[in-house]
């Protein structure tokens, strides 16, 4: 029998960071975010060395657009079917299947490195196969979460996700500095191959094994512009996703054009550019272990509207910037608010979403963020070569304030929907 509680006596509650920090500890998500770490180091690593690589093979800005295009383009045409995949299918044989073909693009570029072989275009052709993959994997990795916590810890399980993605910026860009100074590019890509390995067998042994409920020639139109209806016919959800398209498209290219401001613009070298990314990994860490405190069950419309404004704001500064040292401190604050706000958006989406239809929001979501990014990274490569980077980037950064503005009002009057009961994992 419990002993009844003392008139006067302090009730001692665990804080929202004391209950985040608990599932760190835990051993599905522990083994989970120690072994994301790993991969996304890895990724890091080798997206410092690409575009100072093509740079260094005499690639224009455009290619440098080109190239983030090529990586990201696919989740335009395939995302949505990864999201179906996600949904219906075994998401232990999704990841694993796709992660292989991917480990062995990093690996294909350390073989042409050393045989003095690479060009521009193949490693744009390279980075277009790890956009399709991407694009097949991406919801049923995003889905890992939701399915290895309760779904009241699922706001607290992602902003963790995102602070070893943020901790992997900062010692990504640290590892590729080193790396390209020591034995070259070619270390940068090795290592990225290598960080595949214990991700796999992670996404293995966590997720539970399922039968595949995905029939030759299921995905058919009505299927799939059934769930993008549903979701985009939702105004609560909708604003979320229009808000990180907005700043994805508009401030994303800010981040693809680094190694141009850097190099052509401020006269900086590769230290300064993989110094200014791990100052933006920094702010990212900052954000996320900041949402760490923040309750779960707060509404985090005005949270991701103020720090898209925010994103914008910092575009419009870093394209201003004249120094190579201010640089650093800027993307500090970027990564605060980008992080921020997509994270928010991303808990929004994954606990209002209904559970059959998880996959496919999360696949508008990674259509919003990364499609955004890649379609504003090669329209931003127009702009740059004809305006240059710094007029480019301002007219980026004052269209996003100006885009956020405008979602806010019917965003905020939205209401949101009723929760749906799911599966305790």
């Amino acid at each position: 029998m419990t002993a009844p509680k003392q008139a006067g006596m302090p009730v001692h509650t665990d804080s929202a960071f004391d209950k985040s920090l608990r599932l760190l500890f835990t051993r599905r998500f522990g083994t989970f975010w120690f072994a994301s770490l790993l991969s996304n180091i890895g990724t890091w690593t080798q997206q410092i060395a690409q575009p100072w690589l093509l740079l260094s093979l005499g690639a224009s800005p455009f290619v440098i657009g080109l190239n983030s295009f090529a990586l990201s383009a696919p989740l335009w045409g395939l995302t949505f079917a990864g999201g179906v995949l996600a949904d219906r299918s075994d998401r232990r044989r999704v990841i694993a299947g796709f992660q292989s073909v991917q480990m062995l693009c990093p690996i294909l570029i350390v073989v042409l490195l050393l045989t003095g072989t690479v060009q521009p275009w193949m490693i744009i052709i390279l980075s277009l196969v790890v956009g399709i993959t991407d694009a097949l994997s991406m919801p049923s990795f995003q889905t890992i979460v939701p399915s290895i916590v309760k779904r009241e810890e699922i706001a607290s399980g992602l902003a963790l996700n995102s602070t070893q993605f943020n901790l992997s910026r900062i010692l990504g860009p640290a590892l590729a500095g080193m790396l390209m100074a020591g034995v070259g590019a070619a270390g940068c890509f090795a290592v990225n191959a290598a960080s595949y390995v214990p991700f796999i067998f992670v996404a293995l042994w966590i997720l539970p094994k399922r039968a595949s409920t995905v029939a030759a020639g299921s995905f058919s139109s009505h299927e799939l512009l059934g769930g993008v209806a549903h979701i985009g016919g939702d105004a609560y959800l909708r604003g979320a996703l229009v808000t990180v398209l907005a700043t994805s498209f508009l401030c994303g290219p800010m981040l693809v054009f680094i190694p141009v401001l850097v190099k052509n613009v401020l006269q900086g070298d590769v230290s300064h550019f993989s110094f200014a990314m791990g100052a933006f990994g920094v702010g990212g860490l900052l954000g996320a272990v900041g949402l760490l405190f923040v309750d779960p069950a707060r509404d985090r419309r005005r949270m991701t509207l103020w720090f898209a404004a925010l994103m914008g704001l910092v575009t419009v500064l870093v394209a201003i910037n004249p120094w190579v040292w201010g640089l650093p401190a800027l993307l500090v604050l970027a990564g605060v608010a980008m992080i921020v706000c997509n994270t928010s958006a991303n808990a929004l989406l994954q606990t209002a979403a209904l559970p059959q239809l998880r996959g496919q929001t999360i696949s508008l979501f990674m259509l919003a963020m990364r499609g955004g990014m890649s379609l504003g990274g090669l329209l931003t490569g127009v702009t740059v070569s004809v305006l240059g980077a710094r007029n480019a980037l301002l007219a980026n950064g004052v269209l996003a304030v100006m885009a956020v503005s405008i979602i806010a009002r019917p965003w905020l009057r939205s209401k949101p929907p009723r929760a749906e009961p799911v599966e305790n994992p």
